[in-house]
């Protein structure tokens, strides 16, 4: 009686073997079946592309659908090469789903994708475009055919793979406001985890912020212990005090974690200015004359320059639109101290001086 049991077991078990295999083998097949193809715009347009024009559209691409040999939802990737190239190393101009079959390519997007492949500013260059179909699971499909489009593109971003930190607090210029034009700290030129600010505080509290308009991340401290609080979950970290009236010079680590303040005798008497500006080959008035910058309200030694655009070349700081008093320093972005001229790369900057020390930030791609 028992083998006549495990006779049945292993016949039931291969009968539904058997049915299985013939429902996998009834299931559609699914299969490519028409690549789809770009149908605007047409191939030959020149893309003349404005720095000023950056967040607008440059171009709106369309295509035809792909076709599967079952009703499925596709995914759509438009790629642009090199002229000839072979699309290994292709760029993402944009991507859709549910089968929606039109994408628009801002213009700092194109630009962006060009001087990936080689493109160099202010030159035309070719570049073919394709429209890559897909379907979960794979069942990818690229354009037989390609267009071929000029572009000339605009001095693309700046890299700038600093941290920049505000001053926050009743004792600064912005007060308890993250947001209301709170003192920059001055990042060392030779070592990016040093920060400074040499000038006036209230008697009173501060802390240093990351992103104007949040309070994380964020450093406090207190007895030359700097206490990070990376979101706004965190524990909130002590107030530095400042406990009176005057100059002082604030300096911290964020690697050591560690910061000084320590009275700073020389401010109460040190020269003030009518004017300091900017000049140099780098700006549009080159050597020839400043471009001036806007004095704080709150410490007369802060200077300011909203968004600016600079060229490649070089610029220093000077008073009063004359030579007998200015600043530069060795390296770009930040720095100061010394009388060399400061190298500048192609861009808009927003620019940030402190006539007391020297020191300056010129943070690129405003």
């Amino acid at each position: 009686m028992k083998n006549l049991y495990k006779i049945l077991i292993a016949f039931i078990g291969v009968l539904a073997v058997s049915c299985n295999a013939d429902a996998v083998d009834e299931r559609p097949v699914l299969d490519a079946v028409t690549a789809p193809e770009i149908t605007a715009p047409a191939t030959g347009q020149n893309y003349i592309l404005d720095v000023e024009k950056a967040g607008e559209e440059a171009a709106k691409f369309t295509w035809s659908a792909a076709e599967y040999s079952t009703s499925v939802s596709v995914k759509y990737t438009l790629l642009i090469d090199k002229k000839g190239g072979d699309f290994t190393a292709a760029k993402t101009l944009g991507t859709t789903a549910n089968g929606v079959k039109e994408v628009s390519v801002l213009v700092k997007d194109l630009n962006q994708a060009a001087i990936d492949l080689g493109g160099k500013p202010e030159v035309a260059a070719m570049y073919d475009v394709k429209i890559k179909s897909d379907v979960a699971g794979g069942f990818a499909q690229v354009s037989k055919g390609i267009i071929t489009i000029s572009v000339t593109p605009y001095v693309g971003k700046v890299d700038y793979n600093f941290s920049d930190w505000y001053l926050v607090g009743d004792a600064t210029a912005s007060g308890w406001d993250n947001n209301k034009g709170n003192q920059i700290l001055f990042r060392s030129g030779t070592n990016a985890n040093e920060y400074t600010f040499t000038g006036y505080f209230k008697k009173g509290y501060f802390k240093a912020i990351k992103n104007l308009g949040n309070w994380a991340p964020m450093y406090g401290g207190s007895a030359g212990s700097l206490v990070y609080r990376g979101t706004e979950a965190d524990q909130d970290p002590p107030s530095i005090e400042i406990p009176a009236d005057g100059y002082y010079k604030f300096k911290m680590d964020v690697q050591k974690l560690t910061y000084t303040l320590d009275p700073y005798a020389a401010g109460a008497g040190a020269a003030t200015y009518s004017t300091v500006g900017i000049i140099g080959s780098a700006t549009s008035k080159g050597w020839d004359a400043s471009t001036p910058m806007v004095k704080s309200t709150f410490n007369a030694h802060v200077w300011t320059l909203g968004v600016t655009s600079l060229n490649d070349g070089e610029v220093k700081f000077r008073a009063n639109d004359a030579w007998d008093v200015s600043w530069g320093g060795k390296t770009p972005f930040s720095g100061g101290g010394t009388g060399d001229n400061i190298p500048v790369a192609k861009s808009k900057y927003v620019i940030y001086f402190n006539d007391l020390d020297g020191s300056y930030v010129m943070i690129p791609n405003q």
